[in-house]
């Protein structure tokens, strides 16, 4: 099965969303996101153990820290899914891209421009 999701997404794959990192969500918004999802396997149900649990405190934090400078924290979020639900990756995609447009652009990425 095919599925098709929204053209502006940008999949960066991990073996385990726990080895997300703090500076890798952070550095993508000062590059210019205007969203990201992390996309993990169900909660109690990760190869690694706690991989999944350990992603979901740092998406978090990052939330956080993104409210406190102004981003909103409704920018990042963290979707849990199996390897199997297809169409569960393309609803998170297309709800996120939503979510996204109704926010508008990042004001990190307005910055950035301006000093570049």
């Amino acid at each position: 099965m095919r599925l098709a999701y929204p053209t502006n997404i940008r999949i960066i794959k991990l073996p385990c969303t726990g080895k997300i990192d703090v500076l890798y969500l952070l550095k993508t918004f000062e590059d210019g996101a205007d969203g990201v999802y992390v996309a993990g396997c169900m909660e109690g149900d990760c190869h690694y153990l706690t991989g999944n649990l350990r992603a979901r405190k740092r998406v978090n934090y990052v939330k956080k820290i993104l409210d406190e400078v102004g981003v909103g924290s409704d920018r990042l979020q963290m979707y849990n899914m199996s390897a199997g639900e297809g169409p569960k990756f393309v609803e998170a995609a297309k709800e996120m891209t939503d979510r996204i447009k109704d926010l508008g652009p990042s004001p990190i990425g307005k910055q950035a421009n301006k000093t570049r």
